[in-house]
């Protein structure tokens, strides 16, 4: 009989003489040469035998196993979603930057992303070039948002940033797309961050900055306007903003992205983002880069 080109996990582990749990680490730490194909782990018996003997492989170990995680900036529908179509994919919601960060390090397979350009205009893609220029990654958009300041009640009538002056701002953390947006807008208008009481405690997600206002806490929060269409708050509009997805890949193939990607094509889907507020999805899916 042919000798099979590629062992199973069961195979592998009765070479190896360990339980399947102690293959399955070997992978995911990279320390075995190994693919992943429709979602089940298969090993080079010739990559194999030349890391057993000590050898270089004939070809390089893929990296390893990355986490089903998607990591960066939080989006309201998108962490809807990713619970309501069962896809089975975890959140780790901090930030543009660290998003990026994350996926870049093997943490995550996508990060959501929502990073002004410096000529105010366009978004994310310079970022991500020079992140990711090498390496097989797709940035495809996931929906334009309506971006601004969330606004308490009693400060709805408010139609520039400069009226906030001396009011309790709070903040986004620094690797986060609202809190860059800001930053950027203050700079455009000759506006200093001092020129407000910003609060020392970062709003780390959409829904955050939405609480601190209708809690009290702050009189304006950067934010979008469906979290304060949501919370019956005002809302100052800077932008319309792109939020797009960067995905690793081979990640894109597996089951629990193509769950996600599959959902997001159903009226239910549609619906939500209606019910949101403040959502156009006219280039959901489109690919604005195709890495390496």
């Amino acid at each position: 009989m042919t000798e099979p080109q590629f062992l199973t996990t069961k195979e592998l582990a009765d070479i190896l003489r360990v339980k399947e749990r102690k293959v399955y680490d070997l992978a995911s730490a990279g320390e075995i040469p190994c693919r992943r194909i429709t979602g089940k782990l298969l090993f080079p018996k010739s990559e194999v035998d030349a890391w057993l003997s000590g050898a270089k492989p004939a070809s390089p170990v893929q990296t390893k196993i990355l986490p089903h995680i998607i990591a960066g900036s939080h989006d309201p529908l998108l962490d809807w979603a990713i619970r309501a179509s069962g896809c089975g994919l975890a959140t780790f919601f901090d930030g543009s930057l660290d998003g990026l960060d994350q996926l870049k390090s093997g943490q995550a397979i996508a990060a959501g992303v929502h990073l002004v350009e410096n000529s105010g205009n366009e978004w994310n893609l310079s970022f991500v070039q020079d992140a990711f220029s090498e390496e097989a990654m797709v940035l495809m958009e996931w929906a334009r948002r309506e971006q601004g300041l969330i606004l308490s009640a009693k400060l709805a009538s408010i139609a520039s940033l400069a009226e906030l002056k001396g009011r309790r701002i709070a903040q986004r953390q620094p690797a986060s797309g609202a809190g860059r947006l800001f930053l950027h807008e203050l700079k455009a208008k000759g506006i200093k961050p001092q020129d407000f009481e910003l609060l020392p405690d970062y709003a780390r997600t959409e829904t955050d900055a939405a609480l601190a206002v209708v809690s009290g806490k702050a009189d304006a929060a950067p934010g979008l306007s469906g979290l304060a269409r949501q919370f019956d708050l005002g809302f100052l509009p800077i932008a319309t903003e792109r939020y797009d997805l960067l995905i690793d890949r081979r990640s894109w193939f597996e089951p629990p992205m193509q769950a996600l990607l599959q959902f997001c094509r159903s009226p239910e889907f549609q619906q939500h983002a209606e019910d949101i507020g403040g959502y156009d999805l006219s280039g959901h899916g489109k690919i604005h880069w195709n890495g390496a």
